[in-house]
């Protein structure tokens, strides 16, 4: 991967975002950047953006349609309930074999890979019966 630099903005979302047990939405980041530095919601909309292009950020979108970044280094898959909207995370990533198989069989440079399961969670199937 091409070394590129980051801007200061990139480094703080970057650093923040790595901080984070869970993935964060871009409005609660820089409700957490504005209380120690100046910052524009736009610049942390643009510092997450280059950061996913450049394959150090991933984002999932919820099903309420919330954007929620996380460092590529915490790659968290998820079983999601389709009634309450709650998410579960896998404690394994069940891809990485198939992701460095095709790193390696490819000329396609893969930064950060998603999943995600779709379904109902135990209280919400005992509910609907």
């Amino acid at each position: 991967m091409t070394q590129v630099h980051c801007t200061r903005a990139q480094t703080t979302v970057l650093q923040l975002l790595r901080q984070q047990p869970e993935p964060i939405s871009a409005q609660a980041l820089y409700t957490l950047i504005k209380k120690h530095q100046r910052i524009g919601l736009a610049t942390v909309y643009r510092a997450l953006d280059a950061l996913k292009r450049m394959g150090k950020v991933q984002h999932r979108v919820t099903l309420t349609g919330e954007t929620l970044y996380n460092a590529v280094e915490r790659d968290r898959h998820y079983m999601t309930c389709l009634d309450c909207g709650q998410s579960f995370p896998l404690n394994a990533c069940p891809l990485k074999g198939l992701e460095f198989s095709l790193q390696h069989s490819s000329s396609f440079t893969i930064y950060y890979h998603t999943l995600e399961f779709f379904g109902l969670c135990e209280p919400c199937t005992v509910q609907d019966r």
